[in-house]
């Protein structure tokens, strides 16, 4: 029987090539890689993290969640405004780090900071590159119909995602899963993809694999008017909307009498009408260009969450009325 003692704790540790780590993170997503850092025993010399924002109607300012485990683990945190008037690097300089790992920060490097670990700055992206570049690839993922979806590790450069990748990490999207569920699946994956990435490098062998940029798609930061549907698009356009926009900023339409309507949950309905009406009298299912959607939680302007047929009990509205 092999009982791991101290001695063969602290041989491993001194194997390592990577030891010392910056994490430069913001949100949940990140929690689950920074945590990974810690339980595989490296040596974390500093949390970067996005200010903290206020919160909820009192307006009080909350830590990042990154932040929030960082202090749990007595982890000095930084929370810089700028990373190009040199203070930043100045600070990293003196670390002198082995390698930078970046997850969901919400900024773009300078290349002095690129440039000054050891090992480089290494990032773990929530899609598999080319596709998606930016600060929302999962909600983009989801919004375009995507049937899959993954992580991919990277080697940062200058650009916005631009970098040769190390490894990815394949997922199926389901057919009715919401980005934020989707969030929560791909987190940990992360994690691992990045304790094997940091291995891979570790022992010399983490490929570099330049990105076939002309394949390259977008996915910008989402608005508010992201999640507002167009009732003449497809039904399945709209059902990927709804659940791509869910937590946020959610769905919504204007309806038949000027209120705006969120919408949480949908369902694509094989049926046909016109335009925005109503093909049901105990279920709101609307006309769209093409087949029908469901709306089966709604919430009402200044109303709580209800179901689609309450919301229509609520208005008087029955099957034949036009919904917008």
């Amino acid at each position: 029987m092999y009982l791991r003692t101290e001695q063969t704790e602290c041989s491993h540790k001194r194997r390592r090539k990577i030891i010392k780590v910056v994490f430069m993170g913001t949100p949940d997503f990140a929690v689950p890689c920074l945590k990974a850092l810690i339980d595989n025993h490296y040596e974390v010399l500093a949390v970067v993290s996005q200010p903290d924002k206020p919160k909820g109607r009192s307006m009080t300012l909350s830590p990042t969640p990154v932040k929030a485990l960082a202090l749990e683990h007595n982890i000095p945190v930084w929370q810089p405004t700028k990373l190009r008037d040199g203070v930043v690097y100045n600070q990293l300089k003196e670390l002198n780090p082995d390698i930078i790992v970046v997850v969901a920060y919400g900024r773009i490097l300078p290349k002095d900071i690129l440039d000054l670990p050891k090992y480089g700055c290494i990032n773990i992206h929530g899609s598999l590159l080319p596709k998606y570049r930016g600060s929302a690839p999962i909600q983009w993922s989801v919004i375009n119909g995507e049937k899959v979806t993954g992580v991919t590790s990277m080697y940062l450069a200058e650009g916005m995602d631009t970098g040769d990748m190390i490894l990815t990490s394949e997922t199926p999207i389901g057919e009715n899963e919401t980005s934020g569920e989707l969030f929560e699946r791909l987190a940990p994956i992360g994690a691992d993809c990045l304790i094997k990435t940091l291995k891979a490098i570790e022992d010399g062998v983490a490929p570099r694999i330049e990105q076939e940029h002309n394949k390259a798609t977008m996915a910008p930061m989402l608005t508010k008017e992201t999640g507002h549907i167009d009732f003449n698009k497809s039904a399945q356009e709209i059902h990927n909307l709804v659940r791509g926009t869910n937590p946020w900023p959610t769905a919504y339409f204007t309806a038949f009498n000027g209120k705006v309507i969120k919408v949480y949950s949908t369902e694509v309905v094989d049926k046909t009408g016109a335009v925005g009406e109503i093909l049901e009298n105990k279920e709101l299912v609307v006309a769209c260009g093409e087949q029908a959607i469901k709306l089966i939680s709604v919430k009402p302007e200044g109303k709580g969450l209800i179901d689609g047929f309450a919301y229509m009990n609520g208005v008087r509205l029955k099957k034949g009325d036009k919904l917008i």
